[in-house]
């Protein structure tokens, strides 16, 4: 319970700071998962997971900054909110929405996660290795705005992840002569390089743009701050359709919550009797995305409990300590650490509901405390516990240069909109898709065709081939349009 209350309010204050993530701090923090007991630690991360995603709409409406992305379309109304004097009013509307959200997401995820686990305790290796190729292809051309840079950044993660001794040979490969990577990458230097230095660098380089930009809370008075009942009213519609939407995409790898709030948000403006109104600081208007990209949170974890195959960032981070406490993950898990898992789905359970608390009663002040710090101390403060968090997880220096080394990778990364999320779950989806293909191999005699034998198999290839398809179709039918409208 410590641990999940801890994890409730850092997950608020650290997707509250501008530019810093969940997906940042929970990347910082898994070293300390070396030295608590596994559901402390997976709870610990987890929650802040949760709430980092409603964290981010504190800043987005006090600030006109979203603090992580999922709150990029709480911008729209939440900010004109403020503006008007009512922010107390829009972050409680964020603080139930999202509480609402996340809870639908939590409860789909314990209802359809055992369900689905006993339908793939029957899968063997050419059926994982289709639904790790699945995956691959599916977050390489839906998670990036390019098909091509989101194929790129999955196949760097994949060639990372090949780094090390071979798992049948025990030969060395891509190691370059260097005994520290005999035994492969370590994923905390790479998580805190991608995630927690390069965000450093870009928020180095954007700060004084964002200086020039800064927006100021104004005092709002104390009507302003109350939510009615009939406004609550109003807003549940909106609530449980963005609930739905996230709930739906969370299931589909590497989507996620930014994807989800947009869909969400455009969904209720359409069906809104005040849709003109929208943008310009109505509570609907934060309510429907807020429920979406917290909704997400659940139903993302279904693929890593059920399957072993993490559908987010986070989850793989999550996958990464459960290996770090030698938990196969994947439909077993249900009989080997089944006690873990429904302790896991309590927390979430808790966490949301002390998030909730948290932002309904003291979102005003920690967006006040966050204006007061500079920014000069926040992000160098950062730097210096991310080199700590790197040298912790294996007392290596090694490991903090490899840090700083792909801190500058994942800088360069985001100024070419490559994406480093696509990369994280990559690097941590290859070792099983490799073992899967070589067991798959020496399964059969006919080579490949193993996998033409397999209906389910076939399947899941087809899955990403008709993504793909669907993507590219509805970019071409879109581009005649565009040339039309400008001859127009």
């Amino acid at each position: 319970m410590l641990f999940i209350v801890a994890g409730a309010i850092l997950g608020v204050v650290v997707g509250a700071i501008p530019g810093l993530t969940a997906s940042a701090a929970i990347a910082m923090l898994v070293p300390l998962t070396y030295y608590v007991d596994p559901l402390s630690a997976l709870a610990f991360l987890y929650v802040i997971g949760k709430a980092g995603r409603f964290g981010g709409s504190i800043s987005a409406i006090l600030f006109n900054t979203p603090g992580t992305t999922a709150a990029a379309a709480t911008i729209l109304d939440g900010h004109p909110m403020t503006q008007k004097g009512q922010a107390g009013k829009a972050l409680k509307t964020a603080s139930l929405a999202s509480a609402i959200g996340d809870f639908t997401g939590e409860i789909l995820l314990i209802c359809a996660a055992l369900t689905i686990a006993s339908f793939t305790r029957q899968l063997g290796p050419p059926e994982y290795f289709a639904i790790y190729l699945c995956a691959f292809l599916i977050i390489g051309s839906v998670i990036s705005s390019s098909i091509l840079k989101g194929i790129i950044s999955t196949l760097l993660g994949a060639s990372l992840a090949m780094i090390g001794l071979d798992p049948i040979t025990s030969e060395p490969r891509l190691d370059f002569g260097m005994i520290e990577l005999y035994n492969g990458l370590s994923l905390v230097p790479l998580l805190i390089g991608l995630f927690v230095i390069s965000e450093v660098f870009v928020q180095a380089t954007q700060h004084q743009a964002k200086k020039d930009k800064e927006q100021k809370m104004k005092a709002s008075c104390v009507e302003d701050e109350s939510l009615s009942a009939q406004e609550v009213k109003r807003c549940l519609p909106f609530i449980g359709k963005g609930a739905g939407i996230g709930a739906v995409i969370g299931l589909l790898p590497g989507v996620g919550s930014a994807v989800a709030c947009f869909v969400a948000y455009s969904e209720g403006r359409r069906k809104a009797k005040n849709g003109d109104k929208w943008g310009t600081g109505v509570i609907e208007g934060i309510a429907a995305p807020e429920a979406a990209n917290n909704a997400v949170s659940g139903p993302s974890m279904i693929p890593l409990l059920a399957l072993g195959v993490p559908g987010s960032t986070i989850a793989a981070m999550l996958l990464g300590v459960f290996m770090i406490h030698g938990i196969q993950v994947g439909p077993q898990i249900f009989e080997t650490s089944g006690d873990i898992v429904y302790g896991l789905f309590a927390a979430g359970l808790v966490g949301i509901f002390i998030y909730f608390l948290v932002g309904w009663f003291g979102s005003v002040h920690i967006g006040r405390i966050i204006d007061k710090v500079p920014p000069t101390y926040i992000y160098p403060s950062i730097l210096a516990i991310a080199c700590v968090s790197a040298y912790t997880a294996r007392s290596s220096l090694f490991d903090v240069g490899l840090a700083c080394v792909f801190g500058l990778v994942g800088y360069f990364m985001r100024t070419m909109n490559l994406s480093t999320a696509a990369t994280v779950i990559a690097f941590v989806l290859a070792p099983g898709a490799e073992q899967a293909l070589r067991q798959s191999l020496l399964l059969g005699d006919n080579g490949f065709m193993i996998f033409a034998e397999r209906p389910i198999a076939l399947i899941f290839f087809s899955i990403p081939v008709l993504a793909i398809a669907i993507k590219l179709y509805s970019r071409f039918r879109n581009k005649p349009q565009e040339v039309n409208l400008d001859t127009a």
